[in-house]
């Protein structure tokens, strides 16, 4: 549905999309995750044709990005980072005024708009002004006003930035279901548990993907072990493991996460090292990697 090949786009002396390319298949989820700054949301611009790159080409569902802008705009729906509809409008009068943007009539968008309601729950909303929405209904009336229409690609940048738990599984849910009609998502988020929700996960880091697969791929890259210990003092329990033990530890809270080799081997000689160094150990159990130690581990490679 979308090929990528050699995507450049400069700001200044700042390269924020560094050579990027992809294909994305139809009726996937293809999850972007970096940092701030990684380029995520410039990346997306520039599919929706909303940026021109320096260099390189973008194909969605055969037809160049580039020469065909406005045949573009109407297979893609877009939704920004930015709460981009007008507060001083109603729920509904929000769905009516996008449907009217791409030329649907009012009777088709009264078709549509039950559908919309029944995914986003928003009916009971539908008087009431969208600056009065929650932070996650906010977002919820932006993606149903992207999809007033049928579009074939959707892109998302961060739509669940800022939103509450149960809010981020409902979009998910969402999205899930649009899958169903053959949708093709591309989403950026710089939340690693929602990264794993993808079909297929793209790590941004310097403009760059550093690396692109399934979210297990990713976790297995290392196909070594990894133990999860409890200490009393996680920062020097990292210190130590990095110092002396030559570890990668990646700290989290009171817990500190080490790839080994050998994960029952391993536990004596992690307890013996930081005991040493008078840190108490309170537990060192065997766990799976997850998508954040994986990144984690990752940038700190590209930073060496």
């Amino acid at each position: 549905m979308i090929r990528v090949s050699g995507l450049v786009k400069s700001f200044g002396g700042n390269r924020a999309v560094d050579s990027v390319d992809c294909v994305i298949r139809p009726g996937e989820i293809f999850g972007i995750v970096g940092p701030d700054g990684a380029g995520k949301s410039t990346l997306l611009r520039m599919l929706s044709a909303i940026l021109e790159p320096d260099s390189g080409s973008i194909e969605i569902n055969g037809i160049d990005v580039h020469t065909s802008p406005f045949q573009i705009k109407e297979m893609v729906a877009y939704m920004p980072q930015r709460f981009g509809l007008y507060e001083d409008l109603t729920v509904e009068e929000n769905i009516y005024f996008f449907g009217r943007i791409y030329l649907l009539s009012r009777k088709e968008i009264k078709k549509r708009i039950e559908g919309l309601y029944a995914f986003s729950k928003l009916e009971p909303f539908r008087d009431r002004l969208a600056g009065a929405l929650s932070g996650g209904m906010k977002q919820k009336l932006g993606l149903a006003c992207c999809l007033v229409r049928t579009p074939k690609v959707l892109l998302l940048d961060e739509p669940t930035n800022g939103v509450d738990p149960v809010s981020r599984r409902e979009f998910w849910d969402i999205l899930y279901g649009l899958l169903a009609r053959g949708v093709s998502i591309v989403v950026t988020t710089a939340y690693l548990d929602e990264a794993e929700r993808s079909n297929r996960v793209a790590l941004m880091h310097g403009g760059r993907f550093i690396r692109l697969g399934s979210p297990e791929s990713i976790r297995n890259e290392k196909r070594t072990g990894m133990l999860e210990i409890v200490v009393s003092d996680s920062r020097r329990a990292q210190r130590a493991l990095m110092e002396r033990g030559g570890m990668r530890a990646i700290r989290t809270g009171n817990t500190v996460r080490v790839y080994v080799r050998g994960t029952g081997a391993m536990k004596k000689t992690v307890r013996a090292l930081l005991e040493k160094e008078g840190i108490m150990v309170r537990s060192v159990e065997a766990a799976q990697p997850r998508l954040e130690d994986s990144f984690i581990d990752i940038i700190g490679g590209e930073g060496r």
